[in-house]
């Protein structure tokens, strides 16, 4: 490949990246063409139907508990999986990690009864290997991510069920976390919000300044566009693709290690919904699932709302059997709308590029 055409292509995979920049001139054509804007307009859109038809017990401050709630357990798994399809890669082995990283603090700080950090360490050390050796296969055998994960899925879910009936002789462990970890971990903040929250937040910090503020998010989003190119131009792309693989695995065990403690109990059965769950409000955030475009705040917003819609039917007098119904006529609309968005914002770079020149 000659330069000209490696340029061309990590030009375009880094295309969130120059809109982004462009956006701070707070211009009304770069906000729009800024990667999240198109998750905005929607979480907007949601929550006014919602606020509408849900009435007040919707906008009280019970019901933001209820979608914050689920919004904080699935962003936390839902940035590292964004981050992952923004590379142009896909893990959708966090559908059974969460019950794994459930069931092994639970086993070893409720069973056996070692100390919880214990526990929460052999759980967090569990999804970090299971990301290692998801990243290694990708790599190695050339097999598309959602295959090789796809087999981890299965061969996680049956080491869990296998272990625990083994272990303990039943697939339900009850668990006693202490008052620290209980803090931390698995408290209600005013007896409605979840801490996790808060872990959600940190999360969104933490990786919106490696996406968008330093050269690992640069990289994240050149693998996303064209990853021989971005190889070829020296960045680390098998470093950085086990690295994704491992973030995504240490925070679905660390969902899975915190619903332990807060619930006092881990079974082998929950964590399945993950995995379409996640995809959801990625996509809902502006993610393309071709991958090199994208920005952590649109998966914040995407994740949101999916959580209002997935919480506000129950507020409202529709039948609850059509929630599946809006939640899939949200995403087809989303992709089409953040496909729209893609494209003002190639057109926004290319004109802006010929007239430099």
């Amino acid at each position: 490949m000659n330069n000209k055409t490696q340029g061309s292509s990590l030009g375009q995979a880094s295309l969130a990246s120059q809109v982004s920049s462009s956006g701070r001139g707070f211009s009304l054509g770069s906000l729009l063409r800024r990667p999240e804007t198109g998750s905005f307009l929607g979480l907007v859109a949601v929550f006014v139907f919602f606020a509408i038809f849900g009435g007040k017990n919707f906008a009280s401050i019970t019901g933001a508990a209820s979608w914050l709630n689920v919004a904080a357990s699935l962003g936390i798994v839902a940035i590292p999986i964004g981050l992952l399809m923004i590379a142009g890669e896909l893990d959708i082995s966090i559908g059974s990690l969460v019950p794994a990283g459930s069931m092994t603090t639970a086993i070893i700080s409720g069973h056996f009864h070692a100390p919880i950090l214990v526990g929460i360490g052999a759980a967090l050390a569990l999804g970090a290997v299971v990301g290692l050796i998801n990243g290694i296969l990708v790599l190695r055998t050339a097999v598309p991510s959602f295959i090789v994960t796809m087999g981890t899925l299965f061969a996680m879910a049956g080491l869990t069920l296998g272990f625990s009936v083994i272990l303990t002789g039943t697939t339900s462990v009850p668990l006693v976390a202490g008052p620290e970890a209980k803090w931390l971990l698995g408290r209600f903040i005013g007896g409605i919000f979840q801490v996790t929250i808060f872990w959600w937040i940190a999360a969104a910090i933490v990786f919106g300044f490696i996406l968008h503020y330093s050269h690992w998010g640069n990289w994240i989003l050149a693998m996303g566009g064209d990853k021989v190119s971005a190889r070829n131009a020296g960045i680390p792309t098998e470093r950085m693709t086990v690295l994704l693989f491992m973030c995504s695995g240490a925070s679905a065990t660390f969902v899975g290690m915190s619903q332990a403690i807060l619930y006092n109990s881990a079974q082998v059965s929950a964590g399945q919904s993950y995995i379409f769950n996640s995809i959801v409000a990625v996509v809902v955030g502006g993610v393309l699932l071709t991958g090199g475009y994208g920005s952590v705040v649109g998966i914040v917003l995407g994740t949101l709302t999916f959580a209002i819609v997935n919480q506000g039917i129950y507020y409202t007098a529709f039948d609850a059997n059509w929630a599946s119904l809006i939640i899939g006529v949200l995403l087809l609309l989303a992709v089409l709308m953040n496909t729209r968005f893609r494209k003002l914002a190639l057109t926004y770079t290319s004109s802006k590029g010929r007239a430099k020149k």
